[in-house]
């Protein structure tokens, strides 16, 4: 289960790292800034290094090397583990584009220049998995990596905007504290390690398609979601630790999907430049609204 557990820890973290990075202080100019592009690209080159090498210190070091390989994790946590990695591709995606827009690089060429920014940087951590003797270079990984890349990019090179975004929710499970070792023992660590607790949405935007209604509201959104639950390792419900053997397998693993009404927080329009930023930073967050579960059909007045 430690290939899991790191492969979780990592991609959250690239997310909350980039995060803080350039996308809210994206700008509107269109003129092209040479010392800006320098400047971007000196950051994002210095950024990409030092986070392969503290990857490296922090979650490779003490692994044995090995030859370079490949690892199917494909079955792994239902494939919502795949959704991470789309979720990391698209908004790292959406980083780079609005590095290059900052520096005034033309539209198609910082469409596909800066999208490519964060594929690139996803990939690098696949590389380190294939020569780790723990892991391996995950083709399923590429593959959602390159869905969320490609999510970002083709829609701005399309409608100049995002009619469909990625959204992120999670809340407590029942499962982790009978494996907290792989589930995590506290709230931040069930956050990034304990699947069962996260759901990913594809958030659609009505008024972005219907353009010509006029009594859509620019911020009202529609999420389609998936979750799964019933998972205490990545294949299976057995494992053993420290010479006892544990048996789940009487619980169902099983995916979940949902419907929901949301909020599209990059749509609010405001005055105030602090709220706007902090609404554009907070909009991967799905918003608790009334959600339909497909699998039970139950409704939920409000779901996060």
């Amino acid at each position: 289960m430690k290939v899991c557990t790191i492969k979780s820890l990592k991609s959250i973290a690239v997310f909350l790292i980039a995060m803080t990075h350039a996308y809210a202080q994206s700008s509107d100019s269109i003129v092209f800034k040479k010392n800006r592009l320098r400047t971007a690209l000196a950051i994002e080159t210095s950024v990409f290094a030092a986070s392969m090498i503290g990857l490296n210190e922090l979650w490779y070091k003490d692994d044995p090397r090995d030859h370079f390989h490949f690892f199917n994790d494909a079955e792994e946590w239902l494939q919502v583990d795949k959704m991470g990695h789309a979720f990391s591709g698209y908004y790292l995606g959406l980083i780079g584009m609005e590095t290059m827009k900052w520096a005034g690089v033309r539209q198609t060429k910082r469409i596909w220049l800066g999208a490519s920014l964060g594929f690139v940087f996803l990939s690098g951590i696949e590389v380190l998995d294939g020569f780790s003797r723990g892991w391996g270079f995950s083709m399923g990984d590429m593959a959602a990596n390159t869905a969320g890349y490609l999510l970002a990019a083709s829609q701005q090179q399309l409608f100049d905007k995002q009619i469909m975004m990625l959204k992120f929710s999670a809340q407590a499970s029942p499962y982790a504290s009978s494996r907290p070792n792989v589930l995590g023992s506290g709230f931040a660590q069930r956050l990034m390690k304990d699947y069962n607790g996260q759901t990913y949405w594809l958030s659609i935007t009505p008024a972005d398609i219907f353009v010509s209604c006029k009594t859509l509201p620019p911020w009202l959104a529609v999420s389609f979601g998936y979750g799964a639950k019933g998972m205490y390792g990545g294949n299976d419900n057995i494992w053993q630790s420290m010479g006892v053997s544990y048996d789940y397998s009487i619980v169902k693993r099983e995916r979940e999907f949902y419907a929901s009404l949301d909020i599209n927080l990059w749509r609010i329009k405001t005055k105030n430049k602090l709220l706007q930023s902090i609404l554009k930073t907070i909009g991967f967050l799905k918003v608790p609204m009334p959600t339909y579960e497909f699998n039970s059909g139950r409704f939920y007045p409000f779901f996060f």
